[in-house]
């Protein structure tokens, strides 16, 4: 049974000592044993778990933040607050990991704003939330500026 074979198997027995050996593969310089179907597979998944994290981090933040600009329910404010805080410490920090998300925010932006919008609508049935998101794309903006005063 080849080596290659042996990482195969092991990635399904395994993933942890997977990852080890592939990791040792490639820093001994050993290409001909990498299993390189599952390494590719987790590197594709990899990019997509962190696209995934900045939409919902994303929607979560608008959607707060249209809460605390639109809702007069003092009581939550300080929950709303919170959470932006976090939101906009996690997309900060998940955008300095990797900068080349930035565009993929741009991109997503007016369709992850029009679903916190409706979301936000749908909640507080009582609330008189803009038709249109009050956004802009702008990614530091959305990461700093008060809304709300």
């Amino acid at each position: 049974m080849t080596s290659n074979l042996i990482n195969k198997n092991l990635y399904a027995q395994d993933f942890n000592l997977w990852l080890i050996e592939t990791i040792n593969q490639l820093k001994t310089g050993d290409f001909q044993n990498v299993d390189i179907e599952h390494l590719l597979e987790e590197l594709e998944g990899l990019s997509g778990r962190d696209k995934r994290e900045l939409k919902s981090r994303l929607r979560v933040l608008i959607a707060h933040l249209l809460k605390r600009r639109y809702v007069t329910n003092s009581d939550y404010y300080r929950g709303w607050e919170l959470t932006i805080r976090e939101q906009r410490r996690e997309l900060g920090n998940l955008l300095k990991q990797s900068p080349s998300l930035k565009n993929y925010f741009l991109d997503i932006f007016p369709e992850v704003c029009q679903d916190a919008l409706i979301e936000c609508q749908d909640t507080y049935l009582y609330t008189q939330f803009p038709n249109e998101c009050p956004f802009t794309a702008d990614i530091d903006s959305i990461l700093s500026e008060i809304f709300w005063e």
